[in-house]
């Protein structure tokens, strides 16, 4: 009887699957998408734009072979599931597998799981149902959609810029970026000054003039003050206030980007690998078992199975009183809640038990998405502040302190917070209300500009303002810098010339569409059609009747970039040499082109070592096919000299030939000139008889020899 056959994206969860269904399942992986949009047609876009947006699909390079193994399988199957990831994108692998290998409707049914354990995956069947067309069509939406402007504005940035590419998201960040720099340099920082009282046990800074907030921005103005003030304080008002701390909800994308970026000093990149690996299936000692949830979610929802299950440990391992309550954030507009938070697959596989079986950034990750998932279910944390105000002369001080009072979720997340807890003394055993400062002084202090973003900061800014997805945040943030756009110093983004360039000019014609609000409404239209309100070819004539004029106009009249010259002339022409473009990387030519054709070759002169001593040429180093070293006359093939060893401006005393730096390497190494044909032999030679001293015959012979 023929097998069924469920087909997932990664060969790593295809072996974990294949272990849970048993023989009567067979689990192959389509290694991510199958398809994706030509580049025929108009502009290369792979869009009939006149047919009503019609997409032309064709198989990846690389994947017809695949793709035939596929059809294969499915030929040999009685019934076909289709289990990619649980988002748009994995709708639509599923959706181009249904369409590539001509699937049935009666013959295969689509599943989804949330996480890799046996229990859910084989629970998925029940819950097995046909592809979600509307995911589909978001997802081939925003794929048009990037094409369209990916292509068009990245033909235009290379034609009239130092830019090599353009997007409708990646630009946005840059825009992000590029506005932060300029913040920075309009900046003009400003002198202010502080006036701290310090007592035995603590510290207290000015903060009011007659309970009126006081700003000082001069010495004068400080020294000032300071010829008012005495060393006796009036103790004026103690404040003692009870606060709770919270626990975070529990990991989504973003945050666990940002905090692995701050915490773990991790990439974006790095993190989401990281993910995937521990998603897809770690082997411990007696199973394999994907140790987290899915890790591309901006939801904080948690499973019931799981809060049931933690609130248990939690009463097992730390008591009754540490249990606390499900995190809820109010839906924005931007969450899609398709499933859970990123959060363990069991809360009694704690990162010490699996620990050996984990990379060390594995397991930090790992540790971080499970202390922050079982802190987030824990009672809060309360804290006792205690605020103190002194008076000196109508002159108030502050002081605050707060001591931890229950540490509730912090017993597991302690290590993931700052603590920032001050101590402060306990003024009521105090028997008057007077003490006395052992000094007071001023201190001069600068206006800071604006922070740079890191790109913890940057992700935070961009889910802030609801451009992109959460799962593209990492990749968007690599091509910034791939395409030289930003440069990162001291974990800090620093727009290049390109990318200041290509953000200006870019703002100068598009600056309708090239726009925060402008990429949030598409995100959210592209929301409106996974819910079926609203037609995705509505929104595509929509924005392309907007977007196409205004690329025609940038092309008519956005000035070219001269490119720049290298201070030398062709050698050909005399014209200046400049560097110029392509999507190679940058060459420099003649600027007299097409009249002139010249190219510098990057190739570097060879060195030279000394006059041939049988012609007027030069001895050059020169390698063999194989890559070896030898010297060779410049004037070959009139000239046949030729070396393993380098030779010097000497002769030997005794034969008059020449003397060479011996190759300790090289054993029987040719002292005098060789013809280049017995100089190739000799390699040759010694390369296949190597090979036969590493055979057994060879070994044996040499042992009798």
């Amino acid at each position: 009887m023929s097998k069924k056959l469920v087909i997932v994206e990664s060969p790593s969860k295809s072996k974990t699957i294949e272990k849970y269904l048993g023989k009567d399942y067979k689990v192959v992986s389509s290694l991510g998408h199958i398809r994706d949009l030509s580049t025929t047609g108009k502009y290369g876009l792979g869009i009939d734009i006149e047919n009503n947006f019609q997409p032309k699909y064709e198989i990846i390079k690389g994947k017809k072979k695949l793709v035939n193994e596929l059809k294969k399988d499915v030929k040999d199957s009685s019934f076909v599931y289709l289990a990619t990831d649980p988002d748009r994108e994995g709708e639509a692998i599923s959706w181009h597998l249904y369409d590539t290998l001509g699937l049935s409707k009666d013959k295969y049914q689509r599943i989804v799981f949330n996480e890799i354990t046996k229990d859910v995956v084989l629970s998925s069947f029940a819950k097995a149902r046909d592809i979600d067309e509307n995911l589909v069509k978001s997802q081939e939406t925003r794929r048009m959609l990037d094409r369209i402007i990916g292509f068009r504005l990245s033909k235009l940035m290379q034609s009239k810029t130092g830019g090599k590419s353009a997007g409708r998201v990646q630009s946005v960040a840059l825009k992000l970026i590029v506005d932060k720099e300029k913040e920075i340099e309009k900046f003009i920082p400003e002198n202010y000054y502080e006036i701290d009282a310090m007592f035995s046990e603590f510290s207290a800074k000015l903060d009011t003039y007659n309970h009126k907030k006081i700003e000082i921005k001069t010495e004068f103005e400080a020294k000032e003050i300071l010829s008012k003030l005495s060393k006796a304080f009036t103790i004026e008002k103690v404040e003692k206030q009870e606060k709770a701390r919270k626990a975070k909800p529990p990991y989504i994308t973003s945050t666990l980007q940002q905090d692995a970026s701050t915490k773990l000093n991790f990439t974006g990149k790095k993190t989401m690998m990281l993910a995937q690996k521990l998603y897809e299936g770690i082997s411990l000692k007696d199973e394999t078992v994907g140790l987290i949830t899915y890790m591309r979610t901006d939801s904080i929802r948690l499973s019931e199975e799981f809060i049931k299950a933690t609130y248990g440990y939690i009463r097992n391992n730390y008591g009754e009183n540490y249990l606390g309550y499900v995190k809820i954030t109010k839906k924005s507009e931007n969450v899609q809640d398709a499933h859970e938070a990123i959060r363990p697959t069991s809360i009694n596989r704690t990162p010490e038990s699996v620990k050996e079986y984990l990379t060390t950034d594995e397991y930090k990750l790992y540790s971080m998405i499970y202390y922050r998932a079982l802190a987030s279910l824990m009672k809060d944390a309360k804290v006792e502040v205690t605020t103190i105000t002194l008076d000196n002369n109508n002159y108030q001080f502050k002081t605050t302190g707060s001591v931890l009072i229950f540490d509730g979720y912090l017993k597991v997340y302690n290590d993931y917070e700052e603590n920032n807890d001050k101590i402060l003394p306990d003024f009521s055993t105090y028997k008057t209300k007077v003490i006395a400062a052992n000094d007071i002084t001023y201190t001069m202090h600068t206006t800071k500009p604006p922070a740079r973003y890191t790109e913890s900061k940057l992700i935070k800014e961009m889910e802030t303002l609801g451009i992109g997805r959460p799962s593209t945040y990492a990749t968007t943030i690599g091509i910034l810098s791939e395409r030289n756009y930003v440069k990162i110093i001291d974990k800090k983004f620093y727009p290049t010339e390109v990318g200041i360039e290509t953000t200006e000019k870019l703002q100068e014609y598009f600056k309708d569409i090239i726009n925060v609000d402008y990429t949030r409404e598409m995100e959210n239209d592209l929301d409106k059609i996974a819910e079926g309100q609203l037609n995705n070819t509505t929104l595509l004539s929509r924005f392309y009747n907007e977007f196409e004029p205004k690329v025609k106009s940038a092309f008519e009249k956005m000035e070219k970039k001269p490119p720049e010259k290298t201070g030398e002339l062709c050698p050909n022409c005399q014209s200046p040499l400049v560097i110029k473009q392509s999507r190679y990387g940058t060459f420099v030519a003649c600027s007299n082109y097409p009249e002139c054709k010249y190219i510098k070759s990057e190739k570097e002169a060879p060195r030279e070592i000394m006059k041939c001593p049988n012609c007027d040429g030069t001895i050059i180093e020169k390698k063999t096919k194989r890559g070896k070293i030898f010297y060779g006359c410049s004037n070959y093939p009139k000239c046949n000299f030729a070396t393993w060893d380098e030779p010097i401006e000497e002769k030997c005393p005794e034969c008059g030939s020449i003397l060479v730096k011996k190759n300790k390497k090289i054993k029987n190494s040719l002292l005098l000139s060789l013809s280049r044909k017995s100089l190739i032999f000799f390699d040759s030679f010694k390369y296949v008889y190597s090979i036969f001293l590493r055979s057994n015959i060879g070994t044996y012979l040499s042992t009798i020899i």
